[in-house]
């Protein structure tokens, strides 16, 4: 509710009330684990101090999760919001919804992936990560040099065919080439086996990632 109102009408972030709590409970196993990893934020998900400070300690990246897709300038100002606020430049994105409902005021609703590549290779972005749900699309770079993934392994499996690319799949996945595993922190912490299957695939990543 409080993520609703603070990105519809700007108001202030309230860390007491557990703002980006289960976030920063992510980055502490990602960092206990020296795992990296790209965290996009939303305008009502800015990062406040603690959370910037975890993610300096665990040397992760920062991404744009894009609301307002209207046009390459919406797409401009939220990009520059972004870095504004982090003291950093942005360089990879990702699109908030999958073209159905409409989150929030400045959400726009429809999903168009090519045109948010164009973008991407527009803005000088070097990596887009689509909302596709198969995972075995693979990774393709642009002319521009924008990378692109076009689909990801969605750790919740309302969002994942389950039956079909289970975890130990993701894992075998990875030996060969480069996967991107997707999550929402406060859906997978209030789930004990969710939890569990994240912690099994970080500890695999000292054996599988080469880089």
């Amino acid at each position: 509710m409080f993520s609703r109102i603070t990105s519809d009408f700007g108001l202030p972030r309230l860390p007491g009330l557990g703002y980006l709590r289960e976030l920063q409970q992510i980055l502490t196993m990602l960092n206990a684990r020296s795992v990296r990893a790209w965290i996009f934020f939303r305008r009502c998900t800015l990062p406040d101090r603690k959370t910037l400070a975890l993610l300096e300690a665990g040397g992760h990246h920062i991404g744009l999760h894009l609301e307002d897709s209207r046009s390459f300038d919406s797409f401009l100002a939220e990009k520059e919001r972004l870095e504004k606020h982090v003291q950093r430049p942005v360089t990879a994105f990702s699109k908030h919804g999958s073209g159905g409902a409409r989150y929030g005021l400045r959400h726009h609703a429809p999903y168009e992936p090519e045109k948010y590549r164009e973008w991407g290779g527009r803005s000088g972005m070097e990596l887009f990560l689509g909302n596709g749900e198969d995972p075995s699309l693979p990774g393709t770079r642009d002319s521009s040099g924008l990378r692109v993934f076009p689909s990801a392994f969605w750790l919740e499996p309302h969002w994942r065919d389950a039956a079909r690319f289970p975890v130990d799949w993701l894992i075998r996945a990875t030996e060969n080439q480069d996967h991107v595993l997707l999550l929402h922190p406060e859906n997978v912490l209030v789930d004990r086996a969710l939890t569990d299957q994240l912690e099994m695939i970080l500890d695999s990543v000292g054996t599988y990632a080469h880089g």
